[in-house]
């Protein structure tokens, strides 16, 4: 039996800004919507959403008779995080200027099931982070962290948007489950839908074909090219995109990250167009090995400015 308070004292040690536990149930009833979503072609070639359906909306279909689900969340908000100012050309959103969060927290999860002591006591756990057919924010929310805002992100009442999340599913009990988030949501809000710079909000979920979040990092034969060059030519945003978060009111006086793992390891504001089209790949790996900016490549961002000269 998992103690819920001792559960969340080892979240924060390990360095986790949040952490809520919830049962590990069937969601059945976001399916219809979800396969709705990916029948409008919203996923924008992510194939891997297709698949393993059946798991995304039951947790004991990835680990065999799953219980609980602790799901942690960790603030990666940082100095560009809500806008860079002036005319800046080569923006990138703010998870790619650390290590690669799929890494980071996978051995932050790794460290709290050592603390709970998982393995020796025999329970059967996994960790996951964004890789597996699991729905995240549904889980968050179940636990209790906040609400899927208008921009499709978790929110945070106290950490904003600017929160990555990790999940630990097992099959050991816990002594007590939180309560799911019913607080106050978006209201009235609709400023991330406004901001969007290709309007991929919409009342049928995010539509990938239209966000620079995914346009920009790697291209596909949906993407309208115009469309995409002229959203980068206004925005300046060559990999990825912050603006439907840094437009949130719940992120206007959030705090910034505090987990040194999370620190910027760049700062795309002081690099110029000219110093990305004259870096060599030798450059790129030794600079963006490590971050989320190795997953589009060198030849994907100079691409994209020559696009828009």
């Amino acid at each position: 039996m998992l103690i819920t308070r001792e559960i969340k004292e080892a979240a924060a040690a390990v360095g986790f800004d949040a952490c809520g536990v919830c049962r590990a149930l069937e969601v059945d009833g976001e399916r219809t919507f979800f396969e709705d979503w990916l029948g409008r072609g919203f996923n924008a070639g992510l194939d891997y959403l297709e698949r393993n359906i059946d798991k995304r909306f039951d947790p004991a279909l990835l680990v065999p008779g799953a219980r609980s689900v602790i799901v942690c969340g960790v603030v990666y908000k940082n100095s560009t995080s809500l806008g860079y100012g002036g005319e800046c050309c080569t923006k990138v959103a703010s998870y790619a200027r650390t290590t690669d969060y799929h890494v980071t927290i996978k051995q932050m999860l790794r460290e709290l099931a050592e603390r709970l002591r998982l393995s020796s006591s025999g329970a059967r756990f996994r960790a996951f982070t964004d890789t597996a057919p699991l729905l995240e924010k549904s889980l968050a929310r179940e636990a209790g962290l906040g609400f899927i805002g208008r921009n499709k992100l978790l929110v945070s009442p106290r950490y904003g948007s600017f929160i990555l999340l990790g999940e630990l599913v097992t099959d050991a009990d816990a002594d007590k489950y939180d309560v799911p988030y019913d607080g106050v949501g978006c209201g009235d809000c609709r400023r991330c839908i406004e901001a969007c710079p290709m309007r991929a909000l919409t009342p049928q979920g995010l539509d990938a074909r239209r966000c620079l979040a995914r346009v920009t990092i790697e291209p596909h034969p949906e993407l309208v090219p115009s469309l995409v060059q002229d959203a980068v030519a206004r925005s300046g945003w060559i990999f990825g995109c912050d603006v439907c978060q840094s437009v949130c009111p719940y992120n206007a006086k959030s705090p910034e990250y505090s987990n040194p793992r999370f620190a910027p390891l760049f700062d795309p504001s002081a690099m110029s167009a000219d110093d990305w089209r004259q870096m060599t790949d030798e450059d790129f790996d030794t600079l963006f090995a490590s971050t989320p900016m190795s997953r589009s490549g060198l030849a994907r961002i100079r691409q994209l400015l020559s696009e828009t000269e």
